[in-house]
């Protein structure tokens, strides 16, 4: 049984369905609960953000057709020194606790990569890794990485299988050692996530990879939509319907499966789900749904490159600081580039428009992408809002 809520008057919230879960129903009450934590939630991002990345190095022996980074195998001289990690790391710290995220390239590629991950640990941040699956990746890394403390590892998966796999990264044994390396961390009992970027190349293998999220029994698939930044070619993304397709297909996906699922670059499929009507019928995927909710570019997240510069996000490579001379958390919550990417009244086109700004916001690193404004519209998103189908 279901039946609308009240229009939420707040600019950018949708209506709420009222849905009766057998328990209880979802009322009045309980809907302006939620508000109030989003809007604590939105507060809360404007001091702090809730996922800190670092870029140690941008050194990577893949080859991948997508890579943010255009990583090369060669570290870059400039590089944050290990004692300039450990500020910076400090500086997170006073944050709060925020995720703290190694990334790269190859985080693997920098011989300091576990003292920095075992002060990140020592500090009290909940630290997580994603090195490459090359011939770096030892089980000895592995057991390395759990040894120091890391609460998570994640590997990428962009294939169901060798051939798909292999010729998305460039490299002959990819696959393979993805596979075993999370089959090791399962066995040390390290916890993992799957990252898997959607192409093009890989549409029709999203269930079959799921299965083999589950069969090695990670904790979160992280579905990544191209930004064409990098060596990303637009050929390879997918038209704004197939994104809709997408969204369905992994819903489908969260009612049963034994992992959470969250989006990257893709805030629209909060919009999807919020117009579908359809509570998850998986608890623990409906509060992974709700961590996400406002999260976007430089809101609630803050990426430091292998230079120091401060950005928005990895697909957003707009600087509005470097922590070699600026404080991280002064940038975060100052820098103009940051407000405005936190100031949903300034977003463009349908965007701006949308009843669902405040939930979705739109990616704006794909806006910057396709139109060299960050502030426009997503243009991989067919919906079209409330307020634009109004007649004037």
């Amino acid at each position: 049984m279901r039946e609308e809520a009240p229009r939420v008057l707040e600019a950018g919230f949708p209506p709420v369905p009222l849905v009766n879960h057998g328990l209880r129903a979802v009322t009045a009450v309980t809907v302006r609960a939620r508000r109030r934590r989003h809007n604590q939630s939105m507060a809360a991002f404007d001091s702090a953000p809730l996922l800190v990345i670092w870029e140690v190095t941008q050194a990577c022996d893949l080859a991948c057709v997508h890579c943010r980074a255009s990583a090369e195998p060669r570290r870059h001289p400039e590089e944050l020194t290990t004692e300039e990690g450990f500020r910076l790391l400090s500086e997170v710290r006073a944050f709060g606790e925020p995720l703290m995220i190694f990334t790269g390239g190859d985080p693997l590629k920098r011989p300091d990569i576990f003292e920095l991950l075992s002060e990140s640990v020592r500090l009290g941040l909940r630290t997580t890794i994603t090195p490459s699956a090359t011939p770096l990746l030892t089980r000895e890394a592995v057991a390395s990485i759990q040894r120091a403390g890391v609460s998570r590892m994640a590997l990428s998966l962009d294939g169901a299988d060798e051939i798909s796999h292999d010729g998305f990264r460039g490299v002959h044994g990819s696959f393979h050692r993805t596979l075993a390396s999370l089959a090791e961390a399962r066995r040390l009992g390290l916890e993992t996530q799957v990252n898997t970027t959607v192409t093009r190349r890989n549409l029709t293998q999203l269930e079959q990879m799921a299965r083999l999220v589950g069969e090695h029994e990670a904790r979160l698939w992280s579905v990544f939509f191209l930004v064409v930044t990098g060596r990303a070619l637009e050929a390879d993304d997918l038209r704004a319907e197939e994104y809709e397709s997408v969204f369905a297909r992994l819903h489908a996906i969260s009612l049963h499966a034994p992992f959470d699922i969250k989006t990257t670059e893709a805030q629209h499929y909060r919009r999807y789900l919020a117009r579908s009507g359809q509570p998850s019928a998986n608890p623990r995927q409906a509060s992974a749904i709700r961590r996400q909710i406002g999260i976007n570019d430089g809101k609630g997240l803050v990426f430091v490159s292998h230079t120091g510069d401060i950005c928005p996000s990895g697909f957003l490579p707009l600087a509005a600081g470097n922590v070699r001379r600026d404080s991280l958390a002064e940038v975060y919550r100052t820098a103009p580039l940051f407000l405005a990417l936190r100031d949903d009244s300034r977003l463009g086109g349908k965007c701006g428009a949308c009843e669902y700004r405040k939930l979705c916001g739109g990616s704006r690193a794909r806006a910057y992408a396709a139109t060299g404004d960050y502030l426009a519209e997503d243009p991989q998103c067919v919906y079209e809002p409330a307020r634009a189908r109004t007649p004037a």
